[in-house]
């Protein structure tokens, strides 16, 4: 087993919407990694001393060592994202290694109209998941692009999901995500020859504060219990994060999606208690959930390969002969 971290010093980083949830997790591990980490969300200062705050995330970022910069900022507001990414520049004096975007503001919504269809979900359903989360995520890698090419050096990273790869929750959410695989591979082609990668990451569920305390409610849908059991903790994103931006080889994997289990396999790192969560892809994962009593019989090392998957789930259709 490989290090828990790999060493990030020197390193200028922004984790957007890391106020709680897996943005706190990113950031904890890459300020612990050794980087300097500025993080971003709506609430400053927490005022119920409940609601997580960007300055309570500070505190524990520099408790365990690591540099952390607390910016508000509304993500739905593109003036106030300029004035963050202004800031990193006059503050690292145009030094910025990683990006990730990890702003969202639909998981309320998406508890609130679980097992609702979409014509009896508020129509402002698909804004409320895609305007912070995705079209956020285009304007934040804008200016992060304008700071990594002339340096020859970045790496942009969307967290996504593999609802982007067939229905999860909600329509606007599946379109989001895959919205945002398809930006990451498509601003790979365009920023290639400046030396930045982009990479769309794909946690498994996290338990993050939000989901938990939702399914603890008595109105818990069973079907998210479900989705959310043995859920990863956020900062296992973290360390994927982590490895991912020191990786020197990291322009191969440029434009991909890359699953948080398997690269804790590729990399070495692990849950917190030790623990490796299976990818959705290994033969395992299946069998756990369909028949789980034979899941003892089938070794991790079975995948369901990529073109498999990309065969299930393929729109064309071969026409049929008249």
């Amino acid at each position: 087993m490989a290090k828990e971290l790999p060493s990030l010093s020197g390193h200028v980083c922004l984790v957007t919407g890391a106020s709680r949830g897996i943005g706190k997790g990113i950031a904890l591990m890459l300020g612990k990694a050794g980087a300097t980490v500025y993080i971003t969300g709506r609430t400053l200062v927490s005022t119920d001393g409940k609601t997580g705050s960007l300055t309570d995330v500070a505190k524990e970022v520099e408790d365990q060592g690591g540099v952390c910069i607390p910016v508000q900022c509304d993500h739905g507001n593109d003036d106030q994202v300029k004035s963050v990414f202004d800031k990193i520049k006059a503050e690292q004096n145009g030094r910025f290694d990683l990006l990730v975007n990890n702003a969202y503001k639909g998981v309320k919504r998406i508890f609130d109209t679980a097992g609702k269809p979409f014509y009896e979900q508020p129509l402002n359903t698909w804004d409320e998941i895609n305007n912070v989360g995705l079209r956020s995520n285009y304007v934040a890698a804008y200016y992060a692009a304008q700071m990594m090419v002339p340096n020859k050096h970045g790496l942009i990273v969307n967290v996504s999901s593999a609802g982007g790869l067939a229905y999860l929750f909600n329509i606007p959410y599946g379109v989001g995500k895959a919205a945002n695989d398809r930006m990451m591979a498509d601003m790979a082609v365009e920023l290639k020859k400046s030396n930045v990668a982009t990479i769309s990451l794909w946690p498994g569920p996290v338990n993050t504060e939000f989901v938990s305390s939702a399914l603890q409610s008595p109105d818990a849908n069973d079907r998210m219990a479900s989705v959310f059991k043995d859920a990863e903790d956020p900062t296992f994103s973290g360390k994927a994060v982590a490895w991912l931006a020191a990786d020197s080889n990291i322009m191969s994997k440029s434009g991909s999606i890359q699953i948080v289990a398997e690269l804790a396999r590729e990399y070495g790192f692990s849950d917190v208690g030790g623990n490796v969560p299976l990818s959705f892809r290994q033969v395992k994962f299946l069998v756990k959930r369909t028949y789980p009593s034979l899941q003892w019989m089938v070794p991790e090392f079975l995948y369901v390969p990529g073109w498999v998957l990309g065969a299930q789930f393929h729109r064309f259709k071969t026409p049929s002969k008249m």
